[in-house]
């Protein structure tokens, strides 16, 4: 089991900066991909960023270019780096990651995001 703890969530102008970072802990050692994930007012939960054990990420077009996701190498912790932010930016924000064997992934509570114009 693994267990994901979030934080750095808040309200910021459009154009502004925030971080959000997850704390893991647990079975760690078998995570094979960290990553964000968001849900807007209305919409369905949509993949954010990803990022592999072997380095490989993936980023959501909407993001690409204004949003980087890092690690530690201990895979104890998980960043979003979010730049340039607009409002349709606004949503909760979900640490995910994803492991080989049972349970397959884990969930944080999620973060609240809100940018305003």
């Amino acid at each position: 089991q693994v267990r994901l703890v979030e934080s750095g969530g808040g309200l910021v102008q459009a154009g502004g900066s925030l971080r959000l970072s997850c704390a893991a802990s647990g079975d760690i050692v078998r995570i094979n991909e960290m990553g964000w994930y968001r849900r807007a007012p209305g919409k369905q939960r949509e993949l954010v960023a990803t990022l592999t054990t072997g380095g490989n990420t993936n980023y959501a077009a909407s993001v690409k270019g204004r949003f980087t996701v890092s690690r530690t190498n201990a895979k104890d912790a998980v960043y979003l780096q979010m730049n340039s932010l607009k409002p349709e930016d606004t949503a909760v924000y979900y640490c995910s990651v994803k492991l080989p064997v049972f349970p397959f992934g884990a969930w944080g509570q999620g973060t609240q995001v809100t940018v305003s114009s």
